[in-house]
């Protein structure tokens, strides 16, 4: 398995996780761990991998890890008082009006389903959703939407567009398309390194409404 390394120092490790592919360890099937593990042992260097964040398996893209439980908890921080922030791509059935704006809604995660449901209220469980896009193409039957996160929700970006009647192209658990693939990619990562530097990490995405990376 290849995995793309698109950066590494003794506090991080920036990936671009192919589509398909756990981000978590996992004995049910194929992991990210096993390769970064690997390139680290080739490079002399410590084999521990912390992670911090997640992609749902069928989503790829830009995925950062700590290399101790030090960095980790940092980026931790980071993403608790949002300023680690994220940036994806997603193709969506049909056109959005108004074409920028601001999604906001409460959902609910049933893990026994591992589906997620936008609710009308507060309630235990229930955690509040909040996402910004705006549309960059348009099809007769498509859009592509960059996405900025606010929050961090299991399936956020997936529920919140198919509770609007524009589930994501590729997406069956949502309402989608039975198209080859899932077409939603974490494109990019930004966040303040423990030094203070600003970090920039970008994937290109392998689709668009013409079928041109972006």
């Amino acid at each position: 398995m290849h995995i793309p390394i698109l950066y590494i120092d003794k506090n991080i490790i920036v990936i671009q996780k192919p589509p398909g592919v756990l981000c978590e360890e996992s004995g049910k099937g194929n992991s990210v761990f096993p390769v970064l593990r690997a390139h680290c042992r080739s490079l002399g260097e410590e084999e521990d991998i912390y992670p911090v964040h997640r992609l749902d398996r069928e989503t790829g893209g830009v995925m950062v890890y700590a290399r101790s439980q030090t960095c980790a908890a940092y980026l931790s921080r980071l993403i608790a008082e949002g300023k680690l922030q994220k940036t994806y791509l997603a193709e969506v059935s049909g056109c959005l009006s108004p074409p920028a704006g601001m999604m906001e809604d409460y959902l609910f995660h049933d893990r026994t389903k591992n589906k997620t449901y936008v609710v009308k209220r507060q309630r235990k469980g229930v955690k509040k959703a909040v996402l910004t896009y705006e549309t960059v193409q348009t099809s007769a039957d498509y859009s592509l939407l960059r996405i900025q996160l606010q929050t961090g929700r299991t399936h956020q970006i997936r529920v919140q567009c198919a509770s609007r009647l524009h589930p994501l192209r590729g997406d069956r658990k949502y309402g989608g398309d039975k198209a080859d693939r899932l077409y939603l990619w974490a494109q990019e990562l930004c966040f303040p390194a423990p030094n203070g530097e600003m970090l920039r990490f970008c994937a290109p995405a392998p689709f668009g409404i013409t079928g041109e990376s972006l």
